[in-house]
Protein backbone atom coordinates (compact mmCIF):
# COMPACT_ATOMS: atom_id res chain seq x y z
CA UNK A 1 0.00 0.00 0.00
CA UNK A 2 2.58 2.53 0.61
CA UNK A 3 4.88 2.37 -2.64
CA UNK A 4 2.27 0.77 -5.04
CA UNK A 5 4.44 -1.54 -6.31
CA UNK A 6 3.73 -4.99 -7.98
CA UNK A 7 4.56 -8.19 -5.78
CA UNK A 8 6.79 -9.30 -8.58
CA UNK A 9 8.71 -5.99 -8.76
CA UNK A 10 8.77 -6.12 -4.42
CA UNK A 11 10.22 -9.91 -4.59
CA UNK A 12 13.04 -8.88 -7.38
CA UNK A 13 14.27 -6.07 -5.48
CA UNK A 14 18.08 -6.78 -4.98
CA UNK A 15 20.28 -4.45 -2.68
CA UNK A 16 22.11 -3.18 -5.64
CA UNK A 17 18.84 -1.52 -6.58
CA UNK A 18 17.96 0.42 -3.33
CA UNK A 19 18.50 4.38 -2.46
CA UNK A 20 17.47 6.22 0.67
CA UNK A 21 14.33 7.10 -0.98
CA UNK A 22 13.54 4.93 -4.09
CA UNK A 23 14.02 1.43 -5.55
CA UNK A 24 15.07 1.16 -9.21
CA UNK A 25 12.57 -1.15 -10.79
CA UNK A 26 14.35 -2.81 -13.58
CA UNK A 27 13.02 -6.77 -13.24
CA UNK A 28 10.09 -8.51 -11.59
CA UNK A 29 9.33 -12.19 -10.85
CA UNK A 30 6.55 -13.62 -12.57
CA UNK A 31 5.28 -17.23 -12.01
CA UNK A 32 8.71 -18.08 -10.26
CA UNK A 33 11.03 -16.55 -13.40
CA UNK A 34 12.82 -13.69 -13.56
CA UNK A 35 11.56 -11.24 -16.11
CA UNK A 36 11.47 -7.68 -17.16
CA UNK A 37 8.98 -5.50 -15.80
CA UNK A 38 5.42 -5.52 -17.04
CA UNK A 39 5.28 -2.37 -18.88
CA UNK A 40 7.24 0.29 -20.62
CA UNK A 41 6.44 2.43 -17.94
CA UNK A 42 7.20 -0.10 -14.95
CA UNK A 43 10.51 0.75 -15.64
CA UNK A 44 10.81 2.99 -13.23
CA UNK A 45 12.74 4.71 -10.00
CA UNK A 46 9.92 4.32 -7.03
CA UNK A 47 9.52 6.39 -4.46
CA UNK A 48 10.07 5.17 -0.74
CA UNK A 49 9.21 7.56 1.75
CA UNK A 50 10.95 8.02 5.10
CA UNK A 51 8.76 5.17 6.97
CA UNK A 52 9.00 3.22 4.70
CA UNK A 53 13.02 3.63 3.96
CA UNK A 54 13.54 3.32 7.71
CA UNK A 55 11.72 -0.42 7.71
CA UNK A 56 13.34 -1.41 4.77
CA UNK A 57 16.78 -0.29 6.79
CA UNK A 58 15.75 -2.14 9.84
CA UNK A 59 15.46 -5.26 7.75
CA UNK A 60 18.74 -5.05 5.68
CA UNK A 61 20.09 -4.88 8.58
CA UNK A 62 18.98 -8.30 9.74
CA UNK A 63 19.82 -9.90 6.55
CA UNK A 64 22.83 -12.47 6.25
CA UNK A 65 24.07 -11.57 2.63
CA UNK A 66 24.72 -7.95 2.66
CA UNK A 67 26.03 -8.33 -0.97
CA UNK A 68 25.06 -5.52 -3.59
CA UNK A 69 23.34 -9.19 -5.54
CA UNK A 70 21.15 -10.00 -2.61
CA UNK A 71 17.81 -10.49 -2.57
CA UNK A 72 16.01 -7.75 -0.32
CA UNK A 73 13.33 -10.67 0.04
CA UNK A 74 15.23 -14.11 0.10
CA UNK A 75 13.62 -17.61 -0.03
CA UNK A 76 15.26 -20.42 1.96
CA UNK A 77 16.70 -21.54 -1.09
CA UNK A 78 18.17 -17.63 -1.77
CA UNK A 79 15.98 -17.07 -4.61
CA UNK A 80 13.59 -14.24 -4.90
CA UNK A 81 10.59 -15.39 -2.49
CA UNK A 82 7.13 -16.49 -4.11
CA UNK A 83 4.09 -14.32 -3.63
CA UNK A 84 2.08 -17.04 -3.07
CA UNK A 85 4.30 -18.61 -0.31
CA UNK A 86 4.71 -15.20 0.91
CA UNK A 87 0.84 -14.32 0.76
CA UNK A 88 -0.17 -18.03 2.60
CA UNK A 89 2.59 -17.62 5.41
CA UNK A 90 2.22 -13.75 6.43
CA UNK A 91 0.02 -11.80 4.57
CA UNK A 92 -3.31 -14.11 4.60
CA UNK A 93 -3.36 -15.22 8.43
CA UNK A 94 -3.08 -11.69 9.72
CA UNK A 95 -5.88 -10.40 7.04
CA UNK A 96 -8.10 -13.57 8.33
CA UNK A 97 -7.41 -12.56 11.97
CA UNK A 98 -9.04 -9.34 11.18
CA UNK A 99 -12.07 -10.29 8.37
CA UNK A 100 -10.31 -9.06 5.29
CA UNK A 101 -9.49 -12.32 4.02
CA UNK A 102 -10.64 -11.22 1.38
CA UNK A 103 -7.68 -8.91 0.29
CA UNK A 104 -5.20 -9.76 -2.37
CA UNK A 105 -1.95 -7.95 -3.32
CA UNK A 106 -4.33 -6.18 -6.32
CA UNK A 107 -6.41 -4.59 -3.95
CA UNK A 108 -3.37 -3.18 -1.72
CA UNK A 109 -2.03 -1.64 -4.78
CA UNK A 110 -5.78 -0.34 -5.78
CA UNK A 111 -5.82 0.98 -2.14
CA UNK A 112 -2.36 2.85 -2.82
CA UNK A 113 -3.99 4.43 -5.87
CA UNK A 114 -7.22 5.27 -4.56
CA UNK A 115 -5.44 7.28 -1.28
CA UNK A 116 -2.83 8.95 -3.35
CA UNK A 117 -6.07 10.76 -5.06
CA UNK A 118 -7.95 11.58 -1.53
CA UNK A 119 -4.96 13.20 -0.99
CA UNK A 120 -5.10 15.43 -4.40
CA UNK A 121 -1.55 13.79 -5.54
CA UNK A 122 -1.38 14.70 -8.96
CA UNK A 123 -2.15 11.78 -11.43
CA UNK A 124 1.07 12.00 -13.10
CA UNK A 125 2.36 11.49 -10.24
CA UNK A 126 0.44 8.50 -9.05
CA UNK A 127 1.00 7.16 -12.67
CA UNK A 128 4.32 7.22 -12.09
CA UNK A 129 4.65 5.56 -8.85
CA UNK A 130 2.52 2.66 -9.82
CA UNK A 131 4.41 2.35 -13.72
CA UNK A 132 1.21 2.91 -15.37
CA UNK A 133 0.07 5.39 -17.99
CA UNK A 134 -1.98 8.08 -16.44
CA UNK A 135 -5.50 6.75 -17.76
CA UNK A 136 -4.85 3.36 -16.86
CA UNK A 137 -4.42 5.26 -13.34
CA UNK A 138 -7.22 7.20 -13.54
CA UNK A 139 -9.73 5.08 -15.08
CA UNK A 140 -8.58 1.11 -13.90
CA UNK A 141 -7.10 1.65 -10.56
CA UNK A 142 -8.97 4.84 -8.95
CA UNK A 143 -11.95 4.97 -7.49
CA UNK A 144 -13.63 7.79 -5.94
CA UNK A 145 -14.68 7.44 -1.88
CA UNK A 146 -18.41 7.39 -0.68
CA UNK A 147 -17.52 10.41 1.37
CA UNK A 148 -15.54 12.23 -1.74
CA UNK A 149 -18.69 12.02 -3.65
CA UNK A 150 -21.18 12.98 -1.33
CA UNK A 151 -19.16 16.20 -1.03
CA UNK A 152 -19.27 16.79 -4.91
CA UNK A 153 -22.81 16.05 -4.79
CA UNK A 154 -23.46 18.24 -1.81
CA UNK A 155 -20.71 21.13 -3.43
CA UNK A 156 -22.95 20.84 -6.12
CA UNK A 157 -26.30 21.35 -4.56
CA UNK A 158 -25.01 24.04 -2.75
CA UNK A 159 -23.59 25.75 -5.82
CA UNK A 160 -27.17 25.48 -8.06
CA UNK A 161 -28.70 26.80 -4.66
CA UNK A 162 -31.08 23.62 -3.58
CA UNK A 163 -29.65 23.51 -0.56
Amino acid sequence: ILAGMRPGEIFALRRSVLETSSAEIVRRVYRGKLDTPKTFNSNRLAALGNGLSAWIGQWLEMLPDSRSEAWIFPSEKNTPVRKDNCWRRHFGPRLKAVGLEWANFQVMRRTHSCLMSELDVDPQVRADQMGHSVDVNQNRYTKASLERRVNAVNALEQRLGVM
